[in-house]
């Protein structure tokens, strides 16, 4: 007995071609935040706290992690453990401002490198 081979591949087709109408619903709804989160990313963005301040471990949590590790333990980037006893606090500023190394430029506004600054100086 023969079976026809296109069957399991028009069925897979149908399936696969539901499941992403199905999943790209999920998108629709999202334009607004997507619209609100660039509208904050172009104002100078860094995380904010409850109390509407710059919160730098949150702003590490969202742009450092990746680089720095979880635990500031270091990978791609070098170990933030002790940095406040390795460099000044200016010092610290700047890199963050200006970058250094493979460290890009920009990644914490200027207005909130110098909270950021301090928060990375107090890390043990």
């Amino acid at each position: 007995m023969k079976r026809n081979p296109i069957i399991p591949f028009w069925l897979i087709m149908v399936f696969g071609i539901g499941l992403m109408f199905f999943l790209s619903l999920d998108g629709i709804d999202n334009a607004k935040e997507v619209a609100e989160e660039e509208k904050h990313a172009e104002e100078g963005g860094g995380d904010v706290a409850a109390g509407g301040e710059f919160d730098p471990e949150g702003h590490y949590q969202s742009s450092c992690i990746g680089c720095h590790g979880s635990s500031y333990e270091g990978g791609v980037g070098p170990s933030l453990v002790g940095v406040g006893e390795k460099l000044s606090q200016e010092e610290i500023q700047d890199i963050l401002v200006n970058g250094k190394g493979a460290m890009p430029a920009g990644l914490v506004p200027a207005e909130n490198a110098e909270a950021m600054a301090a928060w990375l100086a107090e890390i043990k």
